[in-house]
């Protein structure tokens, strides 16, 4: 089994939760969606996020504007709706309970 795929599948499994966490304070471009990541050492290409980001829409978590740009085609920004606020209070609440279970299991020495 290679390190490299199952890193990418834990990096998968959170980014949602990354997301809607980065949009929490109001709407974003997505590269700036990609930067806060990259930033984060959360490596994610545009070919990645696109598609997750339209899902997150499609499923009212997310809402979306246009805005002309002065340097290229018009930019899509998205804000969390009132349903993804929601949403993401609830994945705090399971992140939180998940982090703790990891480092119980991974910090405790197994019983005999």
């Amino acid at each position: 089994m290679k390190i490299e795929n199952t890193k990418a599948q834990m990096r998968k499994g959170v980014l949602e939760y990354c997301i809607l966490s980065i949009l929490k304070d109001g709407e974003a471009y997505t590269s700036d969606i990609l930067e806060t990541l990259k930033d984060a050492k959360m490596l994610v290409v545009e070919g990645t996020i696109y598609p997750l980001l339209t899902r997150l829409k499609n499923a009212g978590l997310l809402s979306y504007r246009w805005e002309e740009s002065s340097s290229g085609p018009p930019r899509k920004y998205y804000d969390l709706t009132e349903t993804g606020r929601l949403f993401l209070k609830e994945l705090n609440t399971t992140w939180s309970d998940l982090q703790k279970a990891v480092n119980i299991v991974t910090t405790t020495t197994p019983k005999k």
